[in-house]
């Protein structure tokens, strides 16, 4: 009997774990939510009204603003595109005994989360079923937080958190990661998910 595989990882699941699960990030919802491309296109639009509105000497203020937004149109540009390398680049996976997270674009590596250092989790979704969950590592040992980014809790730094980012059908997901992490004894009911 064929052992079963993880998308993008050729090494194949050990005898007798069943994959539950296997996703990706959506691109368009982690330039929205991750990398915050709304905020960048705000602050660039702020700065072509200021100099639009101040005028001064030098170049004209049409050529000023045309600049800016110029400017802002290739920011938004590169963090699209490192948004959709990011979420082709990378795997998300549950089985019933661990998580599975490859990730990485130029340096691509494979964590492996057992549910025994899985201390709980948490799930928050936004209103186009786009969703992330967070999981609170347990134990000395952890994963660093520059690894880990974008697929890392936001500001928790010291303590970092490995987190699914911008998965679609994020509810059901959720829900199916609160089974498994039950089923495997992890205590949720401090951190409930979905």
């Amino acid at each position: 009997m064929a052992r079963e595989l993880i998308r993008g990882i050729d090494e194949p699941l050990p005898e007798g774990e069943t994959l539950l699960w296997e996703g990706r990030p959506d691109a368009r919802a982690l330039a929205r939510y991750a990398f915050r491309l709304r905020w960048v296109l705000g602050y660039f639009f702020l700065l072509s009204v200021a100099a639009a509105l101040t005028g001064g000497q030098g170049a004209p203020v049409a050529a000023r603003v045309a600049w800016i937004l110029v400017l802002g149109a290739v920011v938004a540009g590169m963090i699209g595109g490192y948004a959709l390398l990011t979420a082709r680049s990378t795997v998300y996976a549950l089985t019933d005994a661990r998580i599975v997270m490859k990730v990485g674009v130029a340096f691509p590596a494979v964590f492996n989360l057992p549910f025994s250092r899985v201390a709980g989790a948490e799930a928050r979704t936004f209103g186009d079923d786009i969703g992330d969950v967070a999981f609170h590592v347990a134990g000395p040992a952890r994963i660093g937080y520059a690894f880990l980014w974008p697929h890392v809790r936001p500001w928790k730094v010291s303590d970092p958190q490995p987190m699914m980012r911008c998965i679609p059908d994020a509810g059901p997901v959720a829900a199916r990661i609160r089974e498994a992490l039950l089923a495997a004894g992890v205590d949720t009911s401090d951190e409930p998910i979905g």
